[in-house]
């Protein structure tokens, strides 16, 4: 059993060490900037939707009351 454990360790240690490509720096912030942006656009469009859904439901409300 704790021969396969240690297999598994060594295994995984060379993979990320010798067989991942890591991003660089710039690639990194690029990607978070990226993110960034895509995230505030989409909360963005969520509250003017949100916003228009409150207002069309106190029309109604208003319209039965």
């Amino acid at each position: 059993m704790f021969k396969n454990i240690t297999e598994y360790c060594k295994e995984t240690y060379d993979e990320l060490v010798h067989k991942v490509t890591w991003p660089t720096y710039k690639e990194l912030t690029n990607s978070a900037v990226i993110v960034l942006c895509a995230s505030i656009v989409i909360a963005l469009v969520v509250f003017a939707i949100d916003s228009l859904f409150e207002q069309f439901m106190k029309l109604i409300y208003s319209l039965f009351n």
